[in-house]
């Protein structure tokens, strides 16, 4: 009886939020650990056309290995298309500058889009259950994340979907033991040397003692959140409708919204679009009795305080695409400035505002702009090509940072991701005779 209820909870919960169709290809994200092998087994048993995708991150020996030869074996004898990779995640991580768990992240998801593509998969699937949304709650909590951080694991990411979240941890055990599924244990899950692992071993067992009840309490508390942060959006709405007026290319603001509102985060949640930052929004709120005239600057706005109104007004010509000539030693584009200058040193710098490329596979005059939606670069580390976008997504680039990403360009190719990372195409290597180094420095605070 329990195995029928966890296969209908199961298509129930695809069902509920529209996460795939039968006629839909999927490709499961199987490692051979217990969630993501009860993940194959529901998603056999509920008939829906698979395949499965394993990443070989060569971590733990001989024993990734024997993992990827299980998770081969098992497709094999079910007749599920199998897919797998190895990566050098201990060698990505160090040129990259990336802790072993970002850097296999990075890869993984690479490689995951690379192969919806070619092989024509509608969506991946992967085994996040409800205990690693608790999980992520806590950590995002502890780093002092904002509400849509608090919410948990999303049920769905663009194209990605995890249709295990409204199970528990106990749940996929108990469904593993009693139809005597086969699974890979990871010794690494055991230590407390990774942030979650310390969460999942020393903080969820004590909050559990406390509440017995903490996944099904949790799960309820998530609902409520995320039902909040809905009227948030509304009452948001409601308050730029009242208060908020577009004279392009200005946002003009009545000051009678103060009298709504006082706490200056809640004045950074209605002004985020325009990149204020929390300190510059308790700065506004102090000075709103001021005198007409005081200014206030985000990287991509200017605010005047007005008699009656705030005046948001974009900068000029803040985001227009900025060519850079061989004889150039500095350029500016929106907050920033860049310095060009020959490198001679031994080490490149670990900085990530530093970019240091072989001179003679650049193409002058170089571009540097604004991202946009589209572009892809080789990011250093990896042979094959990523979007921007989702890029900064791995790299949990807030969304409010987003607009003022910027790249370098030579003749229409991304050489540079300006303060994340650099194309690996034009990197420095023995072979390089000359190099050169520019160099991010913001001028708006």
């Amino acid at each position: 009886m329990y195995l029928c209820d966890v296969l209908e909870q199961f298509v129930n919960h695809i069902n509920q939020h529209r996460l795939c169709r039968k006629d839909d290809k999927i490709l499961l994200a199987v490692s051979g650990g217990i969630d993501s092998m009860v993940m194959l087994d529901l998603f056999l048993s509920a008939k829906f056309m698979i395949g499965v995708a394993h990443c070989n991150f060569q971590l733990r020996g001989p024993e990734s290995d024997h993992d990827e030869v299980f998770v081969k074996t098992i497709c094999e004898a079910r007749g599920i298309p199998f897919f797998s990779t190895r990566f050098n995640t201990p060698g990505y991580a160090s040129l990259n500058r990336l802790s072993i768990q970002m850097a296999a992240r990075e890869l993984r998801y690479a490689w995951f889009n690379e192969l919806l593509e070619q092989e024509r998969y509608t969506v991946l699937a992967t085994a996040h259950h409800l205990n690693d949304s608790i999980e992520t709650v806590l950590l995002n909590w502890v780093h002092g994340g904002a509400s849509d951080g608090l919410l948990g694991i999303p049920v769905r990411n663009r194209n990605i979907i995890r249709p295990l979240l409204f199970a528990s941890r106990k749940d996929i055990e108990k469904y593993a033991h009693e139809k005597n599924l086969a699974w890979r244990e990871d010794a690494s899950n055991q230590t407390d040397d990774y942030p979650r692992n310390f969460v999942r071993h020393q903080v969820i067992p004590k909050l559990q003692a406390l509440n017995p009840a903490l996944e099904e309490t949790f799960r309820q508390g998530l609902e409520k959140l995320k039902a909040g942060q809905a009227l948030q959006r509304l009452a948001v709405d409601q308050l730029t409708q009242e208060f908020f007026a577009d004279n392009p290319p200005n946002v003009i603001i009545r000051k009678e919204l103060f009298q709504k509102i006082s706490d200056p985060l809640m004045l950074w949640y209605l002004l985020r679009n325009y990149h204020f930052t929390p300190a510059v929004c308790e700065d506004m709120v102090q000075a709103i009795s001021s005198q007409p005239g005081k200014q206030f600057f985000s990287p991509t706005h200017r605010l005047v305080m007005d008699r009656s109104t705030l005046i948001i007004t974009p900068h000029e010509n803040f985001w227009n695409p900025v060519e850079i000539t061989p004889a150039q030693t500095s350029a500016a584009l929106g907050p920033w400035d860049m310095t060009i200058t020959s490198f001679s040193g031994r080490d490149i710098p670990a900085d990530p505002d530093i970019a240091v490329l072989d001179k003679d596979l650049l193409e002058f005059p170089l571009v540097w702009r604004p991202w946009k939606p589209g572009d892809f670069f080789y990011p250093l580390g990896m042979e094959h090509r990523k979007k921007v976008s989702d890029f900064l997504i791995d790299s949990k680039v807030p969304l409010s940072d987003k607009p003022h990403v910027t790249v370098l360009e030579s003749a229409g190719q991304i050489i540079w991701v300006a303060g994340y990372r650099i194309d690996n195409r034009f990197k420095v290597t023995p072979a390089t005779k000359q190099a050169l180094q520019f160099t991010l420095h913001l001028h708006f605070v």
